[in-house]
C-alpha cells in the first residue's frame, strides 16, 4: 500500500529520510531526478505503486536545467522526415501547456527571411508543422510583411528583409517544472529524495533487486529492494549499468548545448526570434525568457561528462557572430549576463555519426530482468516516455497493472508570499528563499539560486553578490552555523564563475 500522502508532503527532509528508511521495499526505485527520472515516479506513484526516487544531487542539477526552455516538436526533425517523433512531441505539447499551466506558456516564434524561397520553404515547413498538431495546435502560420515582422522583432537587421513567418510553440521554466513534479511524486503518494546517491545495485539470481545510497547530508548508508529499478540517470546511464556489468557497452554519446543569457533590449517584446539555418546546419533560437532573451544552441561532443560543464570560447564565439547575423547590433561578450551549458544524453549505434546526427529519440532497455534504462529524449516527451517506462517496469516487475493517469494530471501549484527584493537586478524575496527550503526541497545555496529561482542563470554577477543574504536566511531555516553559511557562499561563488562570460582570449 502507498503511504499516506497526507503524512508525507509537509514532512521536512529529515522525516522523509525516517519514512524512506522504514519502508524499505519499494515496487518501483528510480534513479535519477531529472525530467524522466521526475515523470515516471510521478506516473508510478498516481498508479499506486510504492515509488521511491533517488538523486545524486539536486533535482534537474544536469541536464534538465539546462535546456533551451522550449516545449516542442522540434520544427528541424520535420525537415529530416522525422513525422512521428513531431506528431508525438506537439501532442506532449499541449498536454504540458494543459497540466501545468503555471510554467508552461505558449510563445510566438517570427522566422525572418530575406529571400523569396526561404519565404516560400519556411510557410511550406512551418504549416505542415502546425498542421501535424491538429486539435492540439496552439495557433495558425501567419506570413509577415516586412513593417510586420519589425514591429513583431524590432531588433532584427532590416536590410534585404522581404518579411518574416509566425507560428505558435510554448516555453516553460525547465528546473520550476522538476521541483513541481518532485512535489506531484509527494502528493501522489509516492517518495523523492535529492542528495541520495546510488552507490551500488544489489543482484540476486542475475536479477538486480535494490539498491545501495547515501545521504549526502547526513552520511547515512541506505539499503532499499524493489521489484524494479528504473535508471534514468541522463547521460550517467551507463555508470549505473556498470553496476550491474562493468563490461556493459554504453548507450550514451554525450554532446554539450551551450546558451547566453543577454538583457532584454536584445530583443524587445514578448515574442522569439529563431534563425533557420546557421553556419553548422542547426538552428538558433533568441527567446525571452524571464526578463532576459536567452540565446541558443551549439553542438559539441564530449568525451567526458562534468557535473558543471563549462561553455568553450569558440561556442560563445559561435553563438554571438549567429545572432548578430539577424540583429541590426550585434551582442558582444561584455552584454553576456550569464552563460550555461548542458550535456545531451544521444544514443548512438554508430561511434563515427556527428552529434547532429545522433538520435533525440529515446530508447528503453531491460537488462539483468529488472533494470530498466531509459536514456534519449527531450523536456517535451518527459510523460510519454515515463509511461512507456512504467509500462516496462509493470512487466519486469510483476506488478498487478494499472492504467497510466498522468495524461490530464494537473501539476503541484504552491506560490511563495511576495516580499522586497533582496537585489535590484532579481526578483527573488526572503519569503521566496524561505519557501524553497520548506516546501521546495532546496538545501543548498546553488539549490536556491540556480533551480528554486533562477538568479544565477539570469545573471551570475547579481547570484554571486546576494549569495551570502541567501545563506543566511537559509542557515535561519535549517538551523545550520556560521561555518555552514561559510562554505555555502564559497563553494556557490567557485561555481558561479563558470556562468561568467570572460573577455575574448587575447591572440598575438
Amino acid at each position: 500500500m502507498a503511504p499516506d500522502k497526507a503524512a508525507i508532503v509537509p514532512l521536512a527532509r529529515p522525516e522523509l529520510l525516517v519514512r524512506a528508511a522504514e519502508q524499505t521495499d519499494w515496487d518501483i526505485i528510480i534513479i535519477g531526478g531529472g525530467a524522466t527520472g521526475l515523470g515516471t515516479a510521478v506516473d508510478a506513484a498516481s498508479r499506486g505503486y510504492r515509488t521511491l526516487l533517488l538523486d545524486a544531487h539536486d533535482f534537474a542539477k544536469g541536464t534538465s536545467s539546462r535546456s533551451t526552455k522550449l516545449v516542442h516538436g522540434g520544427v528541424r526533425y520535420l525537415e529530416q522526415g522525422r513525422i512521428g517523433l513531431v506528431r508525438e512531441a506537439l501532442v506532449e505539447r499541449s498536454r504540458m501547456v494543459r497540466n501545468a499551466p503555471r510554467w508552461v506558456k505558449p510563445l510566438s516564434f517570427v522566422v525572418p527571411v530575406y529571400t523569396v524561397w526561404d519565404k516560400l520553404k519556411l510557410r511550406v515547413g512551418l504549416t505542415a508543422y502546425s498542421l501535424l498538431a491538429g486539435r492540439f495546435g496552439l495557433g495558425p502560420v501567419r506570413v509577415l510583411s516586412v513593417d510586420e515582422t519589425v514591429e513583431a522583432l524590432p531588433a532584427v537587421k532590416r536590410e534585404g528583409l522581404l518579411g518574416g513567418v509566425a507560428y505558435m510553440d510554448a516555453q516553460f521554466d525547465d528546473a520550476a517544472l522538476a521541483v513541481a513534479l518532485a512535489q506531484t511524486v509527494h502528493d501522489q503518494g509516492g517518495l523523492a529524495l535529492n542528495y541520495v546517491p546510488v552507490t551500488g545495485l544489489a543482484m540476486s539470481e542475475g536479477r538486480v533487486s535494490g539498491v545501495s545510497a547515501r545521504d549526502v547530508i547526513t552520511g547515512r548508508e541506505l539499503e532499499f529492494t524493489a521489484k524494479v529499478v528504473v535508471n534514468a540517470a541522463g547521460v550517467w546511464v551507463d555508470s549505473v549499468r556498470r553496476m550491474a556489468q562493468p563490461d556493459v557497452a554504453p548507450m550514451v554519446s554525450p554532446s554539450q548545448g551551450v546558451h547566453l543569457v543577454v538583457d532584454a533590449r536584445w530583443l524587445p517584446g514578448d515574442q522569439a526570434m529563431l534563425v533557420p539555418e546557421t553556419e553548422d546546419g542547426r538552428v538558433l533560437f533568441m527567446i525571452p525568457w524571464l526578463g532576459r532573451v536567452l540565446l541558443g544552441t551549439t553542438d559539441t561532443p564530449l568525451d567526458q561528462l562534468p557535473i558543471e560543464p563549462i561553455a568553450h570560447e569558440d561556442e560563445i564565439d559561435f553563438i554571438l557572430r549567429e545572432a548578430g547575423q539577424c540583429l541590426e547590433k550585434a551582442p558582444t561578450r561584455a552584454d553576456v549576463l550569464s552563460v550555461f551549458a548542458g550535456l545531451r544524453p544521444l544514443i548512438s549505434t554508430d561511434p563515427e555519426a556527428s552529434t547532429s546526427e545522433l538520435s533525440r529519440e529515446h530508447v528503453i532497455r531491460v537488462e539483468h530482468q529488472s533494470l530498466i534504462t531509459i536514456a534519449g529524449g527531450k523536456w517535451t516527451t518527459y510523460r510519454q516516455m515515463a509511461e512507456e517506462v512504467v509500462d516496462e517496469a509493470i512487466k519486469a516487475g510483476g506488478l498487478a497493472p494499472r492504467a497510466c493517469k498522468t495524461q490530464a494530471l494537473a501539476l503541484h501549484t504552491e506560490l511563495p508570499e511576495a516580499g522586497e527584493r533582496l537585489h535590484p537586478e532579481l526578483d527573488l524575496t526572503e519569503g521566496q528563499v524561505r519557501h524553497a527550503v520548506r516546501k521546495q526541497f532546496a538545501l543548498t545555496v546553488e539549490d536556491v539560486l540556480a533551480r528554486r529561482h533562477r538568479a544565477l542563470f539570469l545573471d551570475a554577477a547579481a547570484a554571486i553578490a546576494i549569495a551570502p543574504e541567501v545563506a543566511r536566511i537559509m542557515a535561519d531555516e535549517l538551523d545550520r552555523d556560521a561555518l555552514w553559511i561559510a562554505t555555502q557562499v564559497e563553494a556557490f561563488i567557485i561555481m558561479a564563475e563558470g556562468y561568467r562570460c570572460a573577455p575574448a582570449p587575447v591572440t598575438e
